[in-house]
C-alpha cells in the first residue's frame, strides 16, 4: 500500500498508533535503530525488504484502525493475551517481526473466529 505521507510522518504514525519506540519499530522491521533515525531525518530511504516490511506494517495498522472502533480498542487487542497465539499477546508476535501472524490473527477475528 503506497503512502502519501513522508517517511518521518509515517514512522511517527506507526509508533504512535502502536505505542512502540523507534527501537521496537526497528526490531519489527529487522533494521537497526540508527536506520530508523536516518529515515526520520530524510538521510536514507527504506530499500527492498525493509520497504516491503514497512508497507506490510502500515497495511496492518490501517487494518487495525478499520477493525476496531477506536485506536484504544486496537491497542487493547494487541496487548491482550490471545488464544490464537497460545496465550501470548499479538504485540509480542509483532515485536518478533511476525507482521504476517498478527495480520492472520486479525483476519480470523474479522471473520468471526474467536480463539
Amino acid at each position: 500500500m503506497p503512502t502519501l505521507m513522508t517517511l518521518d510522518v509515517l514512522v511517527e504514525t506507526l509508533t504512535g498508533f502502536l505505542r512502540i519506540t523507534d527501537a521496537e519499530l526497528a526490531h519489527i522491521l529487522d533494521v537497526s535503530p540508527r536506520t530508523v533515525e536516518r529515515w526520520k531525518a530524510g538521510a536514507t530511504f527504506p530499500q527492498h525488504e525493509s520497504r516491503q516490511r514497512l508497507e506490510a506494517l502500515e497495511a496492518l495498522v490501517h487494518r487495525l484502525d478499520e477493525s476496531f472502533k477506536t485506536p484504544d480498542g486496537a491497542r487493547l487487542w494487541l496487548h491482550a493475551a490471545s488464544g490464537y497465539f497460545g496465550g501470548l499477546k499479538p504485540i509480542d508476535a509483532l515485536l518478533r517481526g511476525r507482521i504476517d501472524a498478527v495480520d492472520a490473527a486479525l483476519e480470523a477475528l474479522d471473520s468471526g473466529i474467536f480463539v
